[in-house]
């Protein structure tokens, strides 16, 4: 998955909100993650706000859909 499509797919679930959405946003990082690491998540993360949407910090890792903070 490219970077812009993560971006539109994440920007959709945060319009959203809510528990459901949180894990559909889980899952698509993992995703990032995995093909473009840790360095893409954050600064998606940062970018569209996450943290106050999701409560998704920088610097934690998805991985198969879970949120691994350090």
């Amino acid at each position: 998955m490219t970077i812009d499509k993560a971006r539109e797919l994440l920007k959709v679930q945060a319009d959203f909100g809510g528990f459901y959405n949180g894990n559909s946003a889980k899952l698509i990082l993992s995703e990032v993650n995995r093909e473009h690491g840790q360095v893409a998540v954050d600064q998606l993360i940062r970018e569209l706000e996450l943290e106050h949407t999701f409560g998704f910090k920088p610097g934690t890792e998805f991985k198969g859909g879970l949120a691994i903070d350090d």
